[in-house]
């Protein structure tokens, strides 16, 4: 959007037009004058301009999720950077002495009209101050006229009215420069008493009326489009009625055709429709928050599947953020320096720390490379989202470090096959739970724990003995089934590209942190509801192990 308002501004003045101009600096003493002397007038020349500018407005909806009205937060946001963008002092006059352009009649290319009526009343208070001042000053100065106290009390009364009227026009200015709209919203909003009445919307409705006012005044001053652009973030963090107040914000402010607000809405549908749904806003459109999200935005744009350079950019951007790797490489790297300049090192309090710690950070640069690779076939199996990718990169030094620890330096995979686990219990929780929880039923049963499920028997094998019962669940495990990514994803992971042991599996289990235990422990219960509702004996699975097991 930068570019493409750089290169609208370009060609308009390739075309020969008026340079813009902002209310800096010189340009602030002149929208000053035309705000008090002048109104704007939209020209046919006006309306073929084709630059503009975008005002961008970043409204996280998790920052006011605390307060009654988050509407208003968007609102007050609003208001704060607009009076920010062009000062506080255009605004306040506008407030007072202000006019909303009116379009022009016939071919006229005049963008500015001298407003005759507030200029005669303007000359008239001055005369009549002007006047009142003379007659105060003779009758106190002229020798004659002294014992008059009739003149003086005229050219007093006169001078006084005179100047209470422009005194007031100035405090006028002066309050709306000190109290901004956002004060004013903040304030409405907290008398408990003025949000019951009816007038409460008609009052924010009139600040932002104002507001959208000012900017098409401001569109004839700069000589350029002005479009207000607000992006919405973080609102499927909010509770639903919190959303549903947004969005009745947003129709508020497009209410107006001529409107020049733009709303980038960045939301996850699967999470904002059920809370629309939850709300009373979907009265008449049969309880259906797809329909609602259809009639509420106009330019829908899903985020299409993350390909392979941009699935690397994302990994690469996380694993930028892991600064204690990058300081414990300079560490050493100065450790070194100092030793090897003849200065003597302390000796460490735990003898080893040092070394398991280097190849501690040796294994996890082995992981994220094979993370960053893109002919390693591990990076397909990468996930989409951001946070998901955060995620990943931050769970993986964790499980090295508790692998290499658990085995004595000596770890017994791969750094590769580590952060490939790191991304299957990511990837796949709740089929990676129930495959475990098979395994630990199985393992719990003297009898057929060598029998049924050997060292060397892969995952995908006994997802597969099991897979039915899971199916049998899948209304109980529902929730957590979702949040599963592609099935045939897993079932090309498992089988063909990182085809895991039972006895992979038992040893990594206990250094798996990015894996919810109580998923496990709820599929133990359902199994043995299960096999008690068909009569068979019940395992010691029944038993939930603690988290730490």
């Amino acid at each position: 959007m930068r570019e493409e308002m750089a290169q609208r501004e370009a060609a308009e003045l390739r075309r020969g037009h008026g340079k813009p101009r902002s209310p800096r600096g010189w340009g602030l003493l002149v929208a000053l004058w035309l705000l008090a002397f002048y109104e704007p007038v939209v020209t046919e020349g006006h309306l073929r301009r084709k630059n503009l500018e975008f005002i961008f407005v970043r409204f996280s909806a998790w920052e006011f999720a605390g307060c009654d009205k988050l509407w208003a937060g968007l609102v007050t946001t609003l208001c704060h950077h607009v009076r920010r963008h062009f000062g506080a002092l255009p605004l306040s006059v506008f407030h007072v002495l202000g006019s909303r352009p009116r379009f022009a009649s016939g071919a006229s290319r005049r963008e500015w009209v001298l407003k005759r009526g507030a200029c005669l009343r303007l000359w008239g208070l001055l005369l009549v101050l002007a006047a009142g001042i003379a007659i105060l000053l003779v009758a106190l100065l002229v020798p004659g006229v002294k014992d008059h106290r009739a003149l003086k009390v005229v050219g007093s009364a006169v001078a006084s009215l005179s100047g209470s009227s422009l005194l007031l026009g100035a405090l006028s200015i002066l309050k709306n420069f000190v109290v901004s709209e956002k004060k004013k919203i903040e304030r409405l909003t907290n008398s408990e008493r003025f949000a019951g009445q009816l007038g409460f919307m008609s009052k924010i409705r009139g600040e932002v009326e104002v507001l959208v006012d000012y900017l098409a005044f401001m569109e004839v001053f700069e000589r350029r489009r002005l479009r207000v652009v607000m992006e919405i973030t973080s609102l499927d963090l909010c509770y639903p009625e919190k959303v549903a107040g947004v969005f009745n914000a947003m129709a508020t402010l497009l209410s107006d055709a001529n409107a020049p607000f733009i709303f980038l809405l960045a939301v996850d549908p699967s999470v904002i429709v059920p809370c629309l749904e939850q709300t009373g806003c979907m009265k008449g459109l049969a309880d259906n928050g797809y329909l609602y999200l259809n009639r509420a935005v106009t330019l829908p744009f899903s985020i299409p599947e993350m390909g392979a350079r941009s699935r690397l950019r994302s990994v690469a951007a996380a694993v930028r953020t892991r600064e204690d790797l990058m300081s414990l490489i300079i560490a050493r790297n100065v450790a070194k320096t100092r030793h090897g300049g003849g200065g003597g090192a302390a000796a460490p309090a735990f003898p080893g720390w040092k070394e398991a710690d280097s190849e501690a950070v040796v294994w996890i640069q082995e992981a994220f490379r094979c993370l960053h690779d893109g002919s390693d076939i591990l990076c397909r199996y990468l996930p989409e989202n951001g946070a998901n990718v955060r995620r990943i990169v931050n769970t993986i030094p964790i499980t090295l470090r508790l692998l290499l620890h658990r085995s004595g330096g000596a770890a017994p995979l791969s750094p590769r096959a580590a952060a490939a686990w790191v991304v299957l219990a990511d990837r796949w929780p709740c089929r990676l739970s129930w495959t475990l929880q098979c395994l630990e039923d199985a393992g719990q049963s003297a009898a057929t724990a060598t029998a049924a499920h050997p060292a060397g028997r892969s995952l995908w094998s006994v997802f597969q003995e099991h897979a039915g019962e899971l199916s049998a669940l899948r209304q109980p495990l529902g929730k957590v089934l979702s949040l599963d990514g592609d099935p045939e994803l897993f079932q090309a992971f498992l089988e063909r590209d990182f085809p895991f042991g039972a006895g992979e599996a038992r040893q990594l289990l206990g250094v798996t942190v990015n894996l919810d235990h109580s998923i496990r422990q709820q599929m133990g219960l359902l199994r043995a509801l299960a096999r008690l509702g068909r009569g068979a004996p019940v395992s010691r699975a029944v038993q939930c192990p603690p988290c730490a097991r």
